[in-house]
């Protein structure tokens, strides 16, 4: 028989399920008497909870003795144009889909708070703001977004009071700027990357991939095409202009009048500053609304030394959307 992990919606309750967290694990860690360090690690969703998702809360699994998952629709991180009502919420389902083997069972804590419970006093007043990171591509396109999600990611590693912070690659700047913030505001936490995970035909999961229409999910397909070409000229011994020119034909290709490509990049990963001839570890950075939705992407590409081609500044293409985080 499967034990459900705990559910909490209030400050109170998630604390005394953290408090029973750490006194489990002090108990345990007395008759074993291993020595081994009690960890706790936090994965941080809006709901809507995909595979992609699940891997992460495994990937919490294996790193930790106790695993907390936030599942939170933050207003602070959607524009007044964005779809933060129209987002997806099945707090029943996710549930379901948490728990087993693998993922969460007894003593684990999922904490489902409404927007009174996370901000009690309304929109905050102090806000985390991302800097650089955050205005470039998706801080272009959405401005204030990176802070709102700093901001909330913030808070929540005050309340779940974590060791590690388990984030997925696919909102690779959203990583960027999180790793920036525990760095610069020294957050006693070890933030890890899991890659992205993919539909077999190489479709990044994503909760709004459920937007999608059979013939939109068709051309969706584009943009790991585009990536694939990319890292293709690359290999090649292509530069940075040659790279991003490669990812743009695919999109422009495959996407029809009523689609948009916002941007095709490619940046430092640490920094998001424009890769230049200097650069060799390189990310490849794609947003293009399939439809009426936004969808984003990215691969790591690894430029030679001897690129035949120089760098150029990022490009940005076709019409600014709005959308959100998957």
């Amino acid at each position: 028989m499967t034990t459900s992990p705990v559910l909490v919606q209030d400050r109170a309750a998630l604390d005394a399920a953290l408090d029973a967290q750490d006194e489990a694990a002090l108990e345990s860690a007395d008759a074993a008497d291993s020595g081994r360090p009690y960890l706790r690690a936090v994965v941080m969703t809006m709901g809507a909870l995909h595979e992609g998702h699940l891997e992460l809360v495994r990937r919490a699994r294996e790193l930790a003795d106790a695993v907390v998952v936030t599942i939170f629709v933050n207003p602070l991180q959607f524009g007044p144009a964005e779809d933060l009502d129209r987002y997806p919420r099945d707090l029943e389902g996710d549930l379901r889909l948490l728990t087993g083997p693998g993922l969460l069972g007894e003593g684990d804590v999922v904490f489902a708070p409404t927007p009174d419970v996370v901000y009690p006093d309304g929109d905050p007043v102090v806000r985390v703001g991302a800097g650089r990171i955050g205005d470039v591509l998706e801080g272009a396109s959405r401005p204030g977004h990176l802070d709102g999600v700093l901001t909330v990611v913030l808070k929540l590693l005050h309340l779940t009071r974590p060791d590690v912070a388990v984030f997925g690659q696919k909102d690779a700047q959203q990583l960027a700027a999180v790793r920036r913030m525990v760095r610069d505001l020294d957050v006693p936490v070890e933030v890890v990357a899991h890659p992205t995970v993919r539909e077999g035909d190489g479709l990044a999961r994503s909760s709004r991939n459920a937007y999608l229409s059979a013939d939109e999910r068709a051309r969706a397909l584009a943009l790991s095409a585009a990536l694939r070409a990319g890292a293709a000229a690359a290999d090649a011994g292509e530069g940075a202009e040659a790279v991003r020119a490669a990812a743009r034909r695919v999109l422009d290709d495959a996407l029809t009048d009523g689609d948009a490509v916002d941007y095709v990049a490619l940046v430092d990963p640490a920094t998001f500053a424009d890769a230049d001839t200097t650069t060799t570890d390189a990310l490849l950075l794609l947003a293009a609304r399939v439809g009426a939705t936004r969808l984003i992407d990215n691969a790591p590409v690894t430029l030679r030394a001897d690129a035949t081609t120089p760098a150029a500044a990022h490009e940005v293409h076709g019409d600014r959307t709005a959308g959100g985080a998957a």
